[in-house]
């Protein structure tokens, strides 16, 4: 069973003001909250082409939106092949890009693949140590555990999990797999612990939660695909089109919120010329200055929710 809680769902639906004969995208599949949200707001005329990567979220969406009928397109593929899979549709081109009216990303892990032990995600669980979106494909978190350099570790865990003791860990890492390979998430959580001064372990949430990030990051190369995606997006916007993106952590916020102003900015000529010479023209619009976060409501219902940020734009 494929249960998952989506995150401001109404909140990124309403950001995408979704029109009945549009043609919309959801890269994050996921449990179909919100593209069972997109599909119910489309008429005769309008279109929802979804993507996943995990074959339990596709099953699951069959179901969910049957009723939907051919408004409805599923993908099986990571998002970063967006503009390509989509040419491959029967959607408009304009400049030999594809043009949609809307595209959402709600990134981070679904509930499922967090809960199912079987997925390797999650500390709570002790089982194989995979954190593959897509099981048939690439490396596990067993392979970088076991292979990768004590220093290539350490910038990971670093990098992708803002872990302060990420030196410690990853020396305790290596320090443990010489004398036998570590195979399991229980196993690794451990380690992680070891790692981690008694001190720092005491308060805070648990104290593989950073480490296990990092490692899914790495594994899935998120934030490489996330860029990708991103500026695919832009391209595949029509003129008043909008992208929602939800993120979970400052990482995924950073590099929307930075990827977003670069499309925001106007003139780069310097202020003290006269008249603007560089002729240089936003192609994005922020709607709202500031991202939306969760209510105090949605939180106590969805603890998962606390960290998520929605940021909405609007291309020109």
């Amino acid at each position: 069973m494929f249960e998952h809680i989506t995150v401001l769902k109404e909140e990124a639906v309403n950001g995408l003001a979704v029109k009945p004969d549009g043609i919309y995208v959801d890269c994050t599949l996921g449990g179909a909250g919100h593209s069972a949200l997109i599909a119910s707001r489309l008429g005769a005329g309008g279109r929802l082409i979804a993507f996943d990567q995990d074959d339990a979220a596709l099953d699951n969406a069959k179901a969910k939106l049957a009723p939907y009928g051919d408004r409805v397109t599923l993908v099986r593929s990571n998002f970063r092949h967006l503009s390509s899979r989509l040419a491959e549709l029967d959607v408009p081109m304009a400049d030999g890009k594809p043009q949609v009216d809307g595209i959402l990303f709600d990134l981070g892990v679904s509930s499922p693949q967090f809960d199912e032990a079987e997925r390797g995600f999650s500390y709570n669980h002790d089982a194989p140590i995979d954190m593959r979106m897509d099981r048939t494909t690439g490396m596990s978190g067993r392979d970088i555990v076991n292979t990768w350099s004590e220093q290539e570790l350490a910038r990971i865990l670093f990098e992708y999990g803002e872990e302060k003791f990420a030196r410690r860990i990853a020396s305790r890492i290596v320090e443990a797999r010489a004398k036998a390979p570590i195979e399991t998430t229980g196993q690794l959580a451990e380690l992680v612990k070891e790692g981690i001064p008694a001190a720092a372990r005491r308060t805070g949430p648990h104290p593989a939660r950073r480490s296990f990030q990092a490692l899914r990051i790495a594994v899935n190369d998120e934030l490489g695909a996330m860029e990708d995606a991103l500026l695919q997006s832009i391209d595949c916007l029509a003129s008043g089109g909008r992208i929602a993106v939800i993120t979970f952590h400052s990482l995924e916020d950073r590099l929307c919120k930075r990827l977003f102003s670069k499309f925001v900015e106007t003139c780069t000529c310097p202020p003290d010329f006269p008249v603007c010479v560089c002729q240089k023209k936003s192609v994005l619009r922020l709607i709202g200055r500031k991202p939306t976060e969760p209510s105090a409501a949605e939180i106590e219902a969805n603890p998962r929710a606390r960290s998520a940020k929605l940021r909405v734009a609007e291309k020109g």
